[in-house]
């Protein structure tokens, strides 16, 4: 697989807001599928399909715990896909590190 075909991957990951909103909830740390699909009014099925897809595209990570499965945030995959991606189409782009994420949230010196 090229580089290129496992970035298409992750992006494709990412066009869903489903799968979106399961990496934010995922920023807190670790979850179980369980407590996963218990934030969504969808099936766990379907809450699967999108871990699997997530999984898939190496944008989190899971291990098993019992008969638990825990899923974790595979946060330096999805950086350096966006990275890559943004530093291809905006190579003089200035990134912000100190930028928090959370709606309303201001960065530093604002």
């Amino acid at each position: 697989m090229t580089e290129a075909q496992d970035e298409a991957g992750a992006f494709r990951a990412l066009a869903d807001p489903t799968r979106r909103q399961i990496l934010e909830d995922l920023r807190g740390g670790e979850l179980a599928a369980g407590e996963i699909a218990s934030r969504f009014a969808i099936s766990a099925p379907s809450i699967s399909r999108h871990l699997g897809v997530l999984k898939g595209a190496g944008l989190v990570t899971e291990r098993r715990d019992g008969n638990r499965i825990l899923y974790t945030l595979a946060e330096d995959r999805l950086a350096t896909c966006i990275g890559r991606f943004l530093s291809a189409v905006c190579p003089e782009q200035i990134v912000l590190r100190h930028t928090t994420w959370r709606p309303g949230a201001q960065s530093e010196g604002s």
